[in-house]
């Protein structure tokens, strides 16, 4: 039987972190991926319920988590309402709260230690999980799906010099038209850590099978990025998904009880690269 347990993890600064382990039970100590969401994502976003559902069926334990200043709250993890802790986030504070989250996994504290760790980032996530598995040898396998190939692909880089300035740049969010501000201290981070955050650099250090998946029709980050890590590690496995855009046809709230086409396909394929 598929089964779901919550967790509540201490991320940086002691700020928690909602997790949720999906698993069959006759296979306890599979296993275990870990999933890393996106810029203005969560852990509940979309269809990953049915990601997790999908790969605990075919022999992996499926933990996924919301980044401690994501803006999710534990009262309301399914929607980003906490711009404070939003606008601190830094792409360093992420890394440490992969890196708790992998040691959490690896202690066998609360669930059966995790012998073999694969990541599975998307967009922003993907250069967080490319960077973690540049430096963790705990990851054994890593699948990026949509992921960027440098941070600041995320904004336009006239706008810095006026983010410095102002002290904030609000980015918006389409989906429920909020304002959501950050700090110019993620910029101030990015420069002062600029090799272990140089996306690109960091790929080329990946030793582990990776798989990188991105949609042609991907409006938010543009396919070349895909061939630019490609470049950078030519060992890795490029799967290009014609006409497939950020999200691989996924939405949020997602109520069908089925994968979108695009996102069974990617996960047929990661399957297969799994096991193979």
């Amino acid at each position: 039987m598929i089964t779901t347990e919550q967790y509540t993890l201490p991320g940086y600064k002691g700020r928690n972190m909602l997790a949720d382990l999906t698993y069959d039970d006759a296979q306890p100590g599979a296993p275990l991926i870990i999933f890393v969401h996106g810029f203005k994502g969560f852990k509940d976003w979309g269809s990953h319920h049915l990601i997790a559902r999908y790969f605990a069926a075919n022999g992996y334990r499926f933990l996924k988590f919301n980044f401690s200043h994501n803006g999710s709250t534990p009262e309301q993890p399914h929607e980003l309402t906490d711009m404070i802790a939003f606008s601190e986030n830094t792409f360093s504070t992420e890394l440490d709260d992969l890196q708790l989250v992998i040691d959490w996994a690896c202690s066998g504290s609360v669930m059966r230690a995790a012998t073999q760790v694969i990541l599975i980032g998307h967009s922003m996530g993907g250069g967080i999980s490319i960077i973690k598995a540049a430096e963790d040898k705990r990851v054994n396998k890593l699948i990026t799906m949509a992921s960027v190939a440098s941070f600041r692909n995320l904004w336009p880089k006239e706008i810095e010099k006026q983010w410095k300035l102002a002290g904030v740049l609000y980015f918006p969010n389409k989906r429920t038209g909020q304002e959501m501000p950050v700090k110019a201290s993620l910029l101030t981070d990015l420069e002062r850590n600029a090799g272990r955050l140089n996306v690109l650099a960091q790929a080329a250090h990946v030793q582990q099978p990776w798989l990188l998946v991105h949609g042609t029709a991907d409006s938010v980050v543009n396919i070349s990025q895909a061939h630019e890590l490609k470049a950078m590690q030519p060992n890795a496995q490029l799967l290009l998904l014609p006409n497939t855009d950020h999200v691989f046809g996924s939405a949020h709230p997602w109520t069908e009880a089925k994968l979108p086409p695009a996102l069974q396909e990617l996960c047929d394929e990661a399957l297969q690269f799994l096991n193979g």
